[in-house]
């Protein structure tokens, strides 16, 4: 890579690295999980940045890597286990930048979207937290646009289920 090359390729990553990090924390519901996918995604899109330059929106490319190695990541075997002990006390470090009413609704909101399955749980971060419409979310994904859609309806169907049912075990 040429300098001229590499000093573009670390503004851009200086300006999305953060932004990078709160989608993949959306995907996979755990921040060092998140911070191993945004340097999976890094290292791919070093090792290829002509190849992302020459792509007519980078933005979506690199979307599309992030979302990439999500997946592959759900498939390792050993992303299967599941802790048993205390981990990473969330709920604490939002509160620290949170109203505790919204702090509580973040939670909420993490929660079932955790509860989505992953491709499903990718659809609805894409199209309605990186406001992707249906045609760039089927690309990225490499789906067809009404797998999509479909995903998408299913997905805000169970949230809207799965938050009805929260709100009725707390008035009861």
């Amino acid at each position: 890579m040429k300098e001229a090359e590499e000093e573009e390729f670390r503004a851009f990553i200086a300006v999305r690295l953060d932004p990078l990090r709160r989608t993949a924390y959306l995907l996979c519901r755990d921040w060092h999980l998140a911070d191993d996918l945004v340097s999976i995604t890094v290292g791919k899109l070093y090792r290829h940045w002509r190849r992302v330059c020459a792509a007519g929106n980078v933005e979506a490319y690199v979307r599309g890597v992030l979302t990439h190695a999500w997946l592959d990541e759900t498939r390792r075997p050993w992303r299967r286990e599941q802790p048993t002990g205390d981990g990473f006390d969330v709920a604490g470090a939002l509160a620290a930048v949170a109203r505790p009413d919204e702090l509580e609704r973040r939670l909420t909101v993490l929660d079932l979207l955790a509860a989505l399955p992953p491709r499903r749980r990718a659809v609805v971060v894409l199209r309605f937290y990186c406001d992707l419409s249906v045609t760039e979310t089927a690309q990225l994904l490499g789906l067809a646009e009404g797998t999509v859609k479909s995903q998408a309806s299913k997905g805000l169907e169970t949230l809207r289920l799965m938050m009805s049912e929260d709100v009725k075990l707390e008035t009861s």
